[in-house]
């Protein structure tokens, strides 16, 4: 007689707490706790949590889901947006928050070996005073671990690059427990198949990322940031356009509506005009090339129906500023007590980003309930926050009509579903028009390192069966 699938997940658990004690927990709050992130998806909890403090731990851990034909779902700081962490299918997660050493600074390589639970802040914090700065910012404090799996960027996009072209190589659990090594510390290498680029975006779905190399930059020896509000969305986005085919290396350069202004006002007691607005960051190794390029930005700003350009030279003024841009999903939320935050996002090329926006601005006129624009529009990318009543279906559904027709606009424009949420459940169903036949290539690929579809199933790739 076949085993039945509740004493396989009893046996499951009994091997993980022989071999982790304490560290593998089944209570109902623990396991509640990682049933989801912080998107609309309905919460999903595992069967159990598990957390290891080696990459040997968690090999053995993925070696018991396999035994016992377990799903394994990687979580990190619970920040995703697209139902990446939901246990949809059960099983074990493994949370990799106490794996969270810097294992080594290499200040003169400008690089840096963490454990998978390292957060932003903390690497932060840990590089402070070495001169050099890890840049991708994507606003939560989320684990590097988490931000490699999703493929993660942010605010400084435009000029650093996004988690692919800073992640230089990646220790990986695959889903039989082999332990591998990607990439080198070197900065260019002509051998082999690029496994890091693989897993980098990979969403937990290929593997259990547990160390990652990444690239460091430069501190910036004399930065400078500046708001602009403009006449129209039109007029700031192309001034964005403007500003990057000009040439200025412009660090951040952020677009925000009007009702995105208003609920920042409320949440974070700030006096920004109510108008599309954008914010700017300039970097350099000299104050008069950061006076030169804001000089420029001001005046093709101007061009285009930018007023009140205002500076913020001063580092607690540049953190308020960046907190309030930050602070903008709390602050939609805000705006309607008991609501959640439904954010979706696109991303076109530069060319068409104001007849995207414009386009899906117009669209949303009149909705049910309250929509802010936010972007890092430097790269083409800009969310929406679809403020809504988790119990009303009626608004769920105009959401889903709205979000659907929002990335079949910039689909056909050439871009892509997401820019930077990634898939998880939410985006998987726009994949087929958006890759067309590659996406049977990854599908193949999915099935050749997890041929039993255990390693997040459900999420980013449908393989049937």
């Amino acid at each position: 007689m076949p085993t039945s699938p509740r004493v396989s997940v009893e046996s499951a658990i009994a091997a993980l707490k022989h071999l982790l004690g304490a560290r593998a927990n089944d209570t109902t709050a623990v396991r509640e706790h990682h049933s989801h992130g912080e998107s609309y998806h309905t919460p999903a909890a595992p069967d159990v949590v598990c957390f290891p403090h080696t990459t040997d731990e968690v090999s053995a851990i993925v070696k018991i889901a396999a035994t016992h034909h377990l799903p394994i779902v990687p979580f990190g700081a619970g920040t995703s947006l697209e139902g990446h962490v939901n246990a949809i299918h059960g099983g074990i997660t493994i949370d990799l928050r106490e794996m969270n050493k810097i294992v080594r600074v290499g200040v003169e390589d400008l690089d840096v070996t963490v454990e998978a639970g390292v957060t932003r802040l903390q690497l932060q914090k840990a590089l402070k005073n070495t001169g050099l700065m890890f840049p991708v910012d994507p606003g939560a404090d989320a684990t590097i671990g988490g931000m490699t799996a999703t493929r993660a960027s942010g605010t400084t996009t435009v000029r650093y690059g996004t988690m692919r072209e800073n992640v230089l190589g990646l220790t990986v659990v695959l889903a039989d427990g082999t332990v591998i090594t990607t990439g080198t510390r070197a900065r260019k290498s002509s051998t082999g198949y690029d496994l890091t680029r693989l897993f980098v975006g990979s969403e937990g779905t290929l593997c259990v990322i547990t160390e990652i190399t990444l690239r460091l930059h430069p501190v910036p020896e004399a930065v400078s940031a500046a708001v602009c509000a403009f006449e129209s969305i039109q007029g700031a986005v192309e001034t964005v356009i403007a500003t990057i085919q000009h040439g200025v290396p412009i660090a951040r350069i952020e677009l925000l509506d009007e009702s995105a202004l208003d609920a920042i006002n409320r949440y974070s007691k700030t006096h920004y005009s109510l108008a599309p607005t954008l914010f700017f960051e300039f970097h350099s190794d000299s104050a008069r090339h950061v006076t030169e390029q804001a000089d420029t930005v001001q005046k093709l700003a101007a061009e285009r129906g930018g007023r009140g350009f205002q500076f913020a030279t001063h580092l607690e003024d540049r953190e308020r500023l960046w907190k309030a841009r930050h602070d903008a999903l709390y602050a939609a939320i805000a705006l309607r007590p008991g609501a959640r935050g439904w954010t979706t996002d696109v991303c076109v090329p530069i060319s068409r980003l104001a007849e995207c926006s414009v386009d899906t601005k117009a669209d949303h006129e009149g909705a049910s309930f309250p929509i802010c624009l936010v972007g890092h529009v430097g790269d083409g990318n800009f969310h929406l926050i679809y403020v809504l009543d988790p119990a009303n279906s009626a608004e769920l559904e105009e959401a889903r009509r709205l979000n659907e027709r929002m990335v079949l606009r910039a689909l056909e424009m050439g871009g892509t579903c997401s820019g930077e949420h990634g898939v998880g459940i939410g985006k998987m169903k726009f994949l087929e028009r958006e890759h067309g036949p590659a996406l049977d290539v990854m599908r193949t690929i999915k099935r050749a390192l997890d041929p039993e579809n255990r390693m997040n199933p459900g999420k980013l790739i449908d393989i049937g069966g």
